[in-house]
């Protein structure tokens, strides 16, 4: 495990398709507030949300959270996330930064456990995490990012590899497994303050994908094998989908 990890959660209230949703109720809590306490059920240290307006700040305080205001008009949530971390630990006392996107309410918590351990593989700059694709239609769906990876064994007990590539496209070609990228990342500071200086490149640009910024730059991210893709709301129906996942009664 990283010496001392920080959680950091960006969070804005512009969204095209559901807009408003980190204050969206589920099960009688903000979104975002459920996003933060599956991060602080992971245990590997502080959580912060990186809040882009006051009401999403205060929805997390009010829970006993805590949360840092960061300029709305910010590109991307990992601007979001190195602005906060200049507020919260100016002094660089966090060495690893977890960046838990603000519309995962069911997330497993064991999932970002998961990526903080990657990072522990000599040579790592960024960590994520890729699952197997079992449903056909979503080796050719465009909105399903596949990650490429060259595996090399196991880390804790979990396959990984090093990500060679990330599409939309359908790769690599043949026969065999193709992975779906999960968007939760862990990195070094140093290499987050490195990203985040960086302008956007060519192959970034073209794909629509962020993390081609790293690996252009040659950058190693370090892809963890998991068996599930944690549910991102994105839709009405996502939301509805999560509702029913948290607000379920327990079994007796």
């Amino acid at each position: 495990m990283a010496r001392e990890p920080i959680i950091v959660i960006p969070a804005r209230m512009a969204s095209t398709r559901l807009p408003g949703k980190p204050l969206a109720d589920i099960c009688g809590l903000p979104m975002i507030v459920q996003v933060w306490r599956r991060a602080a059920e992971a245990g590997i240290g502080r959580v912060v949300v990186a809040a882009a307006e006051r009401e999403i700040a205060e929805a997390v305080t009010a829970a006993g959270g805590e949360a840092v205001m960061t300029d709305p008009e910010l590109p991307s949530g990992s601007d979001r996330i190195w602005q906060a971390l200049g507020v919260v630990d100016a002094e660089g006392r966090h060495d690893v930064v977890i960046n838990v996107q603000g519309d995962l309410p069911t997330l497993d918590p064991a999932l970002i456990r998961i990526a903080a351990e990657a990072l522990d593989i000599p040579g790592t700059d960024i960590s994520t995490l890729a699952a197997e694709i079992r449903v056909e239609e979503e080796r050719t769906n465009p909105n399903v990012v596949k990650a490429v990876i060259a595996f090399r064994g196991a880390h804790a007990g979990v396959p990984s590899g090093r990500a060679l590539y990330f599409t939309r496209a359908t790769a690599p070609w043949g026969e065999g497994p193709h992975y779906h990228h999960i968007g939760l990342y862990g990195y070094r500071r140093e290499a987050l303050a490195r990203f985040v200086a960086m302008p956007p490149s060519p192959l970034e640009q073209r794909e629509k994908l962020e993390q081609l910024r790293a690996l252009e730059a040659g950058m190693s991210i370090e892809v963890a094998l998991v068996d599930t893709v944690p549910l991102g709301v994105d839709t009405p129906a996502d939301l509805e989908k999560a509702r029913a996942v948290l607000c379920a009664p327990a079994a007796s």
